[in-house]
């Protein structure tokens, strides 16, 4: 580790030396001293830290060995993750951050039902109350590796029994919950449509909404209720978690999204379902890919498929497989990833031949969602393997079928959205640019109406190699001005 002492004070001395690892991240990231100290205050008024005050000096000092105090370091490595897509720790910048209660950091929590409807309605309460724009003060940062793996192997085990109630004759008599049969189907109902609104709006619009139903449900488990009613209550407890980190992911919150999403996989196990938890561990391992971090999320995925191995219907079963292939494909491993790719559309048609019902929350994972999945892990194949047009071959024709079919399909715009710009990066991958501004023109006209800065960001990211390829190419430069006043960036971006 290159910090040499503790978060709270200032290293001075012949111990100093300089550290090689933020220096690392800083030479690569192409910032001046100067706007790393205004990204940093900028971030630091975001999270009502306005007494910080970073000059270039300080970030000198920085870079010479001085060990900054908090928020400066969870700051940093927020500004660094954002910068370079992926994970980036408070450890891997050479800094030490200070040691935090499981209650608001971190994800090594305890798998028990009272805490874990506390530890949500703790978390919600402060997504709602002290976070203007998602931030949840200096308390958050975003786990990877074995600290993330480990945790969410408890999952598996077993939770102890529960104790055998008193005789009648000689307990207390139970107060019953206030919660009727057709609230919790309304509860139950309601959250469906804040999934339709998700996939229809992006998660920016409805977030807080649903951040504040999930901490609804917490206040009804803390009252008396039956057994099932406790269990159904948990399941939509862990349903709107899921779908809290899923919008909390969408519009670029992180660490926020990660927290969520262990939150909803507690819940999911004290709802004694298996199946859900393997979807959030799904949402999990998707995150991570998104990161960079593929050997994470082919953990979680395993996990998820061993957890879920006896339960989880064909069409989860099939989801899992395609998003194994994802993480393969982005680990360069190309006969491993080809597998799973088969395994995904086999137990796809075995789904689609049974008919059996299924959960809402599985609902998404349509033909066109199968589709697009395979034809990303081609793509992504051909990215890891320096641009293979062999790889991007294989990835065209999949990937049409996704867009043709997600066109037709007025429900889920973002997806749709998503859909055109990666048929835009097969195109550039066959040196085919005039194709791809069209796809991305049709992306931009969609992103204006989602908020989902998924979609924002994978619109900037192909315009620049579009930019980067085929700068002169008269499609290319219009496209590009179009994207400065269809998509602007701003100064308070996240």
């Amino acid at each position: 580790m290159g910090g040499n002492g503790g978060s709270a004070r200032t290293v001075t001395g012949p111990d100093k030396r300089p550290n090689e690892l933020l220096g690392s991240w800083f030479v690569r990231s192409g910032w001046s001293k100067g706007e790393l100290a205004r990204q940093v205050n900028r971030r630091a008024r975001q999270l009502g830290a306005g007494h910080i005050s970073t000059d270039t000096s300080r970030v000198r000092r920085w870079l010479d060995g001085e060990n900054p105090r908090e928020p400066i370091p969870r700051i940093l490595s927020e500004l660094f993750s954002e910068r370079f897509g992926c994970a980036v720790a408070v450890e891997d910048l050479g800094l030490r951050a200070p040691h935090q209660s499981p209650s608001v950091s971190g994800v090594d929590l305890p798998w028990t039902g009272p805490q874990t409807v506390a530890l949500i309605s703790e978390f919600s309460r402060s997504d709602l109350m002290l976070a203007r724009r998602g931030f949840l003060g200096t308390s958050l940062v975003l786990s990877a590796g074995p600290t993330l793996i480990e945790p969410m192997q408890r999952w598996l085990v077993p939770s102890p029994a529960a104790p055998r109630a008193e005789p009648a004759s000689a307990a207390a008599p139970r107060r019953p919950g206030r919660l009727s049969q057709p609230e919790l189907e309304l509860l139950e109902s309601t959250t469906v449509m804040f999934r339709q609104w998700d996939a229809q709006c992006g998660g920016g619009l409805r977030r807080k909404a649903v951040v504040g139903q999930l901490h609804e449900v917490t206040d009804l488990l803390q009252e008396p209720q039956s057994e099932p009613t406790t269990r159904r209550l948990f399941k939509v407890a862990a349903e709107l978690a899921e779908l809290a980190g899923w919008m909390s992911y969408d519009v670029g919150l992180q660490p926020t999204a990660q927290k969520y999403f262990v939150l909803a996989l507690h819940a999911a196990k004290e709802a004694a379902d298996r199946p859900l938890g393997s979807y959030i561990l799904s949402s999990m391992s998707r995150q991570m890919i998104h990161l960079g971090r593929p050997d994470d999320a082919l953990e979680l995925i395993h996990l998820a498929q061993y957890g879920s191995r006896d339960s989880a219907s064909p069409r989860t079963q099939s989801m899992l497989y395609a998003l194994e292939a994802r993480a393969y494909a982005n680990m360069g491993q190309p006969g491993k990833c080809k597998r799973a790719v088969r395994m995904a559309e086999d137990t796809f048609g075995d789904a689609e031949e049974s008919g059996e019902p299924e959960p809402d929350w599985i609902r998404f994972f349509s033909e066109a969602e199968l589709h697009g999945e395979n034809a990303h892990s081609y793509r992504d194949l051909a990215y890891v393997a320096g641009r293979s047009p062999a790889y991007a071959s294989l990835a065209e024709p999949v990937m049409q079928k996704a867009v043709d079919l997600f066109g037709k399909d007025t429900e889920h715009q973002r997806s749709y959205a998503l859909n055109l710009v990666g048929m835009g990066t097969v195109h550039l991958l066959r040196r085919e640019p005039e194709q791809s501004t069209v796809l991305v023109r049709q992306a931009l006209a969609i992103a204006g109406k989602v908020r989902s800065e998924r979609v924002s960001t994978r619109i900037r990211k192909t315009v620049d190699t579009a930019v980067r390829d085929f700068g002169d190419l008269a499609a290319v430069v219009d496209l590009t001005d179009q994207l400065a006043v269809d998509l602007p960036e701003t100064a308070e971006a996240v």
